[in-house]
């Protein structure tokens, strides 16, 4: 019965834990994210495999907030270019989400691995992110992180649909949005310099993935190292804040007109003038042909391979090293409001899981689920995942507590002095 086992912001029973494996066979864990554990499943009457997603409870209010966000979000949504939520699951002590297994391949890796790419194939990819994005504009959500490595396709044939996943930022348009989240690459000026916004952010998501897609380098990058995470993001959101990039030589020498036209427009730095993504659909470079069939596979491949290679795996390195943390602060919370000495920690829980989703006032910068300095730490790279795929055999634990200290700012629910200086360097200007 799907659905049949949560009603969100009601009183509810919980379910066994048995309930679910009598439903479904987990395999091991596939790779382990920020918020939840990914694993695949087997329906043991239909043997359909699914995706599995698992959310401790014991990991925090942010972790339970995320689950329940997803959740919520899932259930409104129905369309071809979005993973669908099939099954849901919440124990006293797990949120189960079941959802439709795509077996396909990264954008990256499917550009990779094909012997002609042209712009054709990018609008392609593009046409069906700007659907889905639709789809969600028409229901007043915003996604909030869209990015390649959110994009794949449902399975390995050859004319493959794009699927977008990974929904635990996304929000409804209920007035416009305050709190800064996302991917530091993929913000959009508003959101770096802390206005309010809403739907406009994923266009110009869009824009920046395309923008990828056709060169195989960021709009916006910095030459800072990447250890250097506060003087990295600082530079980088001057230039997102300026609308700081161009279509530089020898890389957009052979890409068309009207592919710049678009990029540019869905990249505008005002976005009341940033197009919608119904106008982007309407577009020549989507609608009317004007994409060109030349093949750009040689030069987009090698500055793919040159700028993200490296990148993604010190990300990879990056979300262990954030999940270790993660557990720490939610530690001392649960030791500073635990209840009093005997009382059992069960009986917690469940005021705890329903608490989650209203501890965060609105407008209030909120906890690891939409993090304020702009960082993403859900989603690891294509190496990463196949090195979590490769280790699937080995028995996965619980991440210890920290032993290092990293910058606090960049994952504990307050805004970091690179997003405050970003926002303060853009009210200059103005």
């Amino acid at each position: 019965m799907p659905f049949g086992c949560l009603t969100i912001g009601e009183k509810k029973d919980y379910n066994n834990p048995s309930d679910v494996t009598d439903k479904y066979d987990l395999g091991q864990i596939v790779k382990s994210e920020e918020f939840c554990e990914i694993f695949r499943a087997k329906d043991k009457t239909t043997m359909k495999m699914y995706t599995c997603k698992k959310f401790l409870k014991k990991d925090g209010r942010k972790v339970r907030k995320a689950a329940k966000n997803e959740i919520l979000i899932l259930k409104m949504v129905k369309h071809p270019n979005i993973l669908q939520l099939v099954d849901v699951f919440e124990t006293k002590k797990e949120y189960f989400l079941f959802l439709e297994l795509a077996t396909g391949r990264e954008v990256f890796d499917w550009i990779l691995d094909q012997g002609y790419y042209s712009e054709r194939d990018t609008s392609n990819v593009v046409r069906q992110v700007l659907e889905a994005v639709a789809y969600l504009h028409s229901l007043h959500i915003v996604h909030r992180n869209l990015k390649l490595e959110n994009l794949v396709y449902y399975n390995r044939l050859k004319h493959s649909k794009i699927v977008i996943s990974d929904f635990h930022l996304a929000k409804l348009e209920n007035g416009l949005i305050k709190d800064p989240c996302g991917t530091p690459e993929y913000l959009a000026p508003e959101v770096v310099g802390r206005q309010r916004y809403g739907r406009p952010v994923d266009c110009w998501a869009t824009g920046v993935i395309m923008y990828i897609l056709l060169s195989g380098n960021p709009p916006f990058y910095d030459e800072t190292d990447d250890d250097d995470y506060e003087n990295h993001d600082k530079n980088l959101f001057r230039k997102i804040l300026a609308g700081d990039y161009e279509f530089d030589s020898p890389y957009w020498d052979e890409i068309s007109d009207s592919a710049k036209s678009l990029v540019a427009r869905l990249m505008e730095v005002d976005q009341d003038q940033r197009l919608t993504a119904q106008e982007a659909i309407n577009h020549e470079w989507i609608s009317g042909g004007a994409a060109s069939d030349k093949n750009i596979k040689e030069n987009v491949c090698a500055q793919i391979e040159k700028n993200f290679a490296r990148a993604k795996w010190k990300k990879a390195v990056r979300v262990t090293t954030i999940m270790k943390r993660l557990r720490a602060p939610e530690q001392k919370d649960s030791r500073a409001t635990s209840p009093t000495a005997g009382a059992p920690a069960d009986a917690a829980a469940p005021q705890a899981a329903t608490d989650a989703s209203a501890a965060t006032p609105e407008g209030a910068p909120a906890a690891v689920t939409e993090l304020p300095a702009g960082v993403e730490i859900s989603q690891p790279a294509p190496e990463a995942e196949a090195g979590a795929a490769a280790s699937a055999g080995e028995p996965q634990q619980p991440s210890p507590a920290p032993q290092e200290a990293e910058p606090a700012s960049r994952c504990n629910g307050e805004a970091s002095s690179a997003l405050h200086a970003a926002a303060e360097a853009g009210d200059e200007q103005g």
